[in-house]
């Protein structure tokens, strides 16, 4: 069920960030609203905004899928996801899995306790989702700086 919310929520953010990628792409056409920076600034903000939500669905999905198949029908404990594509030095020993969702990780545990990552690519989707993340916020604040400022100038004079 969680990972079709993954996905459901990954459509959703990922309309919304095309959506606002072409409001913020529309600020270079004659007739954009003014102050255009400021414009230009909360559009872009919103655009990586919906794309870290984006990607952290993506990831989401992913990890909720493979928890899912954990005990579903033969042949899925230890999880699937800890067994495929891992030659069998890797997987042996294998006794449970670990799932998080924040950081997306899908750890799997052998019984000496050590671990090895089934999927690769949910730390660059981390790293992905929070540089985007940061950047939306750092543009955020940077407007409402850029406010500040110019209300500041306006009384000073």
């Amino acid at each position: 069920m969680l990972a079709l919310l993954g996905l459901a929520l990954f459509l959703v953010c990922a309309i919304a960030a095309l959506i606002s990628a072409v409001r913020a792409a529309a600020m270079a056409l004659p007739g954009r609203p003014q102050p255009w920076p400021d414009h230009l600034l909360r559009r872009t903000a919103a655009t990586l905004g919906w794309a870290a939500g984006t990607v952290y669905a993506l990831g989401l999905a992913g990890v909720a899928w493979s928890e899912a198949e954990v005990g579903d029908g033969a042949d899925s404990t230890p999880a699937p996801a800890c067994r495929m594509g891992f030659d069998p030095e890797t997987i042996e020993g294998l006794t449970h899995h670990r799932a998080s969702y924040l950081p997306l990780r899908f750890d799997c545990v052998r019984e000496d306790g050590s671990v090895y990552v089934s999927d690769p690519d949910l730390v660059w989707l981390n790293w992905t989702s929070a540089g985007l993340a940061l950047t939306a916020a750092l543009l955020f604040l940077g407007m409402h700086y850029r406010t500040e400022l110019r209300a500041r100038r306006a009384a000073v004079r």
